[in-house]
């Protein structure tokens, strides 16, 4: 037996810290579409409603009437309420956080989930995809089991960056004004583009976040630096990472060992499980990771079998 279930209390708990986590998101979500303010300003003989963007540029909607008086006093009461939500779900999200740590609920490595948290914070969430084998994670929790350590246990988490929204992607990381390495190092400061790997970024643990793309076809950049800033990353092809992009996904809440939790994104079960064994089947992989890998499909194929997870 490669898993064993979580303890009831975990499980309760477990239920409990996701619906708040996934009210919050929503909350943020929702704070974020009255991210900026509005306000009269006078020019000249008339007044003007004015939108302020994050980033300090400014859009004039209109001038004052009673159309551009209802669209400011919407907005103000949108936002006060939204802020308002926010503050009580994030305060309602560190309770959460506190007993998942009591009583033990999660055990993703900390950079896993702090590297979630940066991509989604910075809006980039949904252009990455985790592939290998920290979706794992992301399986257990949806199973309520814990898959045995030696499965899990790895110093790196893939990537997968999703070329086809490349066009949108670029325009978040304009506003941003950042890099896709500076996103890392919110994360944590110490992430350092590897010399030797440039799709790889490493921290001073050693833990690496290495970043995966499609191999390139008509329209796709190729070789691709994710922004102008010479020290950044460039995502390396892969094979098989276009199937991934066309396959059902799977999304998760999971939980660190101290009790933070993140949204990971990452591919179905059974596309894992066809994966792994179309890797362990690869001669020219190490016999170590062939076997690895077959055992890690063994597990999820196990977790479908026993309906604990849906394909």
């Amino acid at each position: 037996m490669h898993h064993l279930p979580l303890s009831d209390n975990a499980t309760r708990q477990a239920i409990d810290s996701f619906a708040v986590f996934q009210a919050w998101l929503g909350a943020v979500e929702q704070a974020r579409r009255f991210a900026g303010g509005m306000y009269f300003k006078r020019e000249g003989e008339h007044e003007y409603l004015v939108k302020t963007l994050p980033d300090n540029r400014q859009r004039r909607l209109g001038r004052r009437s009673p159309e551009t008086e209802a669209t400011h006093q919407a907005f103000t009461t949108g936002k006060q309420q939204a802020e308002s939500r926010l503050r009580s779900l994030a305060e309602a999200l560190r309770e959460a956080e506190r007993l998942n740590k009591a009583l033990k609920v999660g055990r993703v490595p900390n950079v896993v989930v702090n590297v979630l948290n940066a991509l989604e914070a910075a809006g980039l969430g949904p252009h990455f995809m985790v592939v290998g084998t920290h979706a794992l994670y992301a399986y257990e929790t949806a199973a309520s089991v814990r898959i045995s350590p030696g499965a899990l246990a790895t110093q790196d988490v893939d990537l997968l960056w999703d070329a086809r929204k490349r066009v949108q992607f670029v325009g978040t990381m304009d506003k941003l004004d950042s890099s896709m390495l500076k996103v890392l190092q919110r994360a944590d400061p110490s992430f350092q583009r590897m010399d030797n790997q440039l799709e790889s970024a490493v921290n001073d643990k050693g833990f690496m976040v290495d970043f995966l793309r499609r191999m390139a076809v008509d329209g796709d950049p190729h070789p691709f630096r994710f922004t102008d800033d010479e020290g950044d990353i460039w995502p390396v092809q892969a094979q098989r990472a276009e199937a991934f992009l066309h396959t059902p996904g799977f999304e998760q809440p999971i939980v660190s060992v101290t009790g933070r939790m993140a949204l990971m994104r990452t591919i179905a079960p059974g596309v894992f499980v066809e994966f792994k064994r179309w890797m362990a089947g690869l001669d020219s992989r190490p016999a170590g990771k062939r076997r690895r890998d077959l055992l890690q499909a063994d597990i999820v194929q196990s977790l479908l079998d026993e309906q604990l997870l849906m394909a």
